[in-house]
């Protein structure tokens, strides 16, 4: 990272409490091959859907839902909490309510609410580690599905008990749902930062492999070409 973006992040990691968040032991969470959920909305036309899911850093989540074909859009922000505490350094405190949580919108009649969950579970975040994920800690970084409607409740219930019942993981999953009250966008330098730093060690070390275990695990929803914030 360098220039405006790096001083304004160190800056806010000193806030914090130092650079402990820069820690890079364990690298990115093992990938899982999970079977798709068999509760779901059919792919059909209509207006541009969200879905706001939270699961550790969110420079990872966005990279990875970025490359994602359908998706339009993804926004790195905050949810869980007030309005008023959705700002970086409150938030880093873990006593807002918020997690580091991405927006996504997408065409329903490219992909399904329930295969961006399976993406979700299966390369984005490990939903089997309690507040926290890699090196990062804290409930802020939880893994957490907010649910827009009763539609998207049903399905991310039905394939959390899909995936407990398969046993597709060796611990539970600790996933929260909880109802959407509200999405703030973070700050501007965390939009689509992984681009902005591809040879930041954190993003080398924790959130290129997610998007490589997109590519290797999903080839028929991975693109190339990210639909970035700054292309819209």
């Amino acid at each position: 990272m360098s220039g405006k973006n790096s001083a304004a992040a160190l800056a806010l990691a000193a806030l914090l409490g130092g650079l402990g968040w820069l820690a890079l032991a364990g690298g990115a969470e093992p990938a899982v091959s999970l079977p798709a959920p068999t509760v779901d909305n059919p792919k059909q036309k209509g207006p541009l859907q969200t879905a706001v899911l939270a699961g550790g850093c969110f420079w990872g989540l966005q990279g990875v839902f970025e490359h994602v074909r359908g998706v339009h859009r993804v926004m790195a922000g905050y949810s869980g909490g007030a309005r008023t505490t959705a700002v970086y350094q409150e938030v880093g405190s873990g006593r807002t309510g918020h997690a580091e949580s991405v927006q996504i919108s997408f065409d329903p009649a490219e992909v399904s609410y329930g295969e961006l969950l399976q993406i979700y579970f299966s390369v984005a975040h490990d939903p089997t580690e309690l507040n926290r994920q890699g090196p990062d800690t804290g409930s802020q970084y939880r893994s957490a599905i907010f649910y827009a409607d009763d539609s998207q409740r049903h399905i991310a219930e039905s394939y959390i008990a899909q995936l407990g019942t398969s046993a597709a993981f060796s611990q539970p999953i600790v996933t929260q749902l909880d109802p959407l009250k509200g999405f703030y966008n973070a700050e501007d330098y965390h939009q689509d930062f992984y681009l902005k730093n591809p040879h930041y060690p954190y993003i080398v070390v924790n959130d290129l492999p997610k998007i490589h275990n997109l590519k290797q695990l999903f080839p028929d929803y991975y693109r190339d070409f990210p639909a970035t914030v700054s292309s819209h």
